[in-house]
């Protein structure tokens, strides 16, 4: 199993990454839940975008959003795994990869972000712990979670 990533800057992306990126983001977060909004939020031009491939498939991504321009810490987000590749762990990598990316980027950072409720859990596995309360996005509960850097 050939599983590579790379993390770019919105410019340096090329056609078909951006391309693939957003046809994964519209499939799941627009088509899967169901969820009518504007993803293309002209936060992606400020951001870093990592890319998981499995066998040249994009499988997992997320994007990493400088501080300031989310929240006053450095924020990942829109973490995504593909339908057709769930339960194989690539959303843990997807993770993993995407703190490496803030350290390697910010250095030594606290790193926010805005969590779906059901994936609590997961997000506390990296380290990421609660902040504030439960609030709706676009009709799905979210909550913030902090890791400190």
């Amino acid at each position: 199993m050939n599983i590579t990533h790379t993390v770019k800057g919105f410019y340096e992306l090329s056609q078909d990454e951006l391309y693939d990126l957003l046809r994964l983001r519209s499939e799941v977060f627009v088509v899967e839940q169901n969820c009518v909004f504007l993803d293309q939020d002209n936060k992606d031009q400020k951001c870093h975008h990592l890319l998981l491939y499995q066998e040249g498939q994009l499988v997992g991504y997320c994007r990493i959003v400088p501080a300031g321009i989310s929240y006053e810490e450095v924020a990942i987000g829109r973490v995504v795994t593909a339908p057709s590749a769930r339960g194989k762990g690539f959303g843990r990598k997807v993770m993993e990869l995407g703190i490496e990316a803030c350290q390697n980027l910010y250095g030594p950072c606290d790193i926010r972000l805005g969590a779906q409720t059901y994936a609590l859990g997961f997000y506390e596995s990296l380290g990421f712990q609660t902040e504030g309360e439960v609030y709706d996005e676009d009709g799905i509960e979210h909550i913030e979670m902090v890791r400190k850097g």
